[in-house]
């Protein structure tokens, strides 16, 4: 199975669960990164804000295909209880996922909100099937076990496909 780990990471920590997801399961990770990069005040700020709104960030890679991929995993950070313009944008960006399996795991220090309904929501208007979803609340990143189960997502889906 050929998998794609796509994520934003601000503060390293869902980068972290990511990476851990690769090298437990294999596949490529594709880190979204935006153009203009965040810091502490505009973070919490602007890019809260942008959230909030659904919005954008112009990001690189600014084309994100999918179509040699059999599942298509997505990470994002909760942001004001929603993902971060930079997945927002990746999503936007994907081509090719018509017909492709996904999962979505957000990271939190607080509750993910409406964070996982409306990137599944996204996904699906992409053509994308969302068979599974996690969320790591504060700690849960450096939980082996809600790794591994993540991991085991990751492998049935590989086992279905």
């Amino acid at each position: 199975m050929n998998v794609c780990y796509i994520y934003h990471s601000y503060s390293g920590t869902t980068r972290r669960v990511a990476e851990r997801m690769q090298a437990a399961c294999g596949g490529d990770c594709i880190e979204v990164v935006p153009r203009r990069s965040y810091h502490a005040l505009t973070a919490y700020t602007l890019g809260c804000m942008r959230a909030r709104n659904r919005e954008c960030d112009p990001i690189d890679p600014e084309v994100i295909d999918v179509s040699g991929y059999d599942l298509i995993v997505i990470g994002t950070p909760v942001w004001a209880f929603r993902a971060t313009p930079s997945i927002n944008a990746a999503i936007a960006a994907l081509k090719g996922a018509e017909g492709k399996n996904a999962l979505v795991f957000a990271t939190c220090g607080g509750q993910p909100g409406e964070t996982i309904p409306l990137v599944r929501e996204a996904l699906e208007r992409k053509g994308a099937r969302v068979i599974g979803e996690k969320v790591f609340m504060k700690g849960d990143a450096e939980d082996q076990k809600r790794l591994d189960e993540l991991a085991g997502m990751v492998r049935e889906a590989g086992e279905a496909a």
